[in-house]
Order: C-alpha cells, then sequence, then structure tokens
C-alpha cells in the first residue's frame, strides 16, 4: 500500500479554480455573454406574441444595428 500524500496543493489549486472562474464571468458578462438568454426572457414576458428569434440572428440583427448607429461606441 501507498502512504496518503499530503494535500499541499489543494488550497493553492482551488484558489487559482476560483480565480479563472471568476475571470471568465467577468469577460463573459462584459462580452454580453447572458445577453440573448436576456433578451429571450424579456420577449416571452413583455412580447408572448413576437417569435423568438435565433441567437444567431439575433446577434446578426444587434451588430447591424451597431453599424447603423455607430454613436453608441467608441471607436
Amino acid at each position: 500500500m501507498r502512504p496518503a500524500r499530503s494535500d499541499t496543493l489543494g488550497g493553492p489549486l482551488r484558489t487559482v479554480v476560483r480565480a479563472g472562474r471568476a475571470l471568465a464571468g467577468y469577460l463573459n458578462a462584459v462580452l454580453g455573454g447572458q445577453d440573448y438568454a436576456r433578451y429571450v426572457e424579456h420577449l416571452r414576458r413583455n412580447h408572448p406574441e413576437c417569435p423568438v428569434p435565433t441567437e444567431r440572428e439575433y446577434w446578426r440583427e444587434r451588430h447591424d444595428a451597431a453599424d447603423r448607429n455607430p454613436t453608441n461606441r467608441c471607436c
């Protein structure tokens, strides 16, 4: 039988994993990762008669709208 190895990397490894998840969550929020889900929820709650676009259609329309109205961005 092998002797039990002490878990010396458990604490720091958990910290790195937690930091990685926090960074991923932050980037997801900044880049708009939940925007489509929020939009679908808004449509279903406030406009149940409207068809729900696919995610691809949603992003295409969103980018087209940004191109039509460039005043809302920095560049």
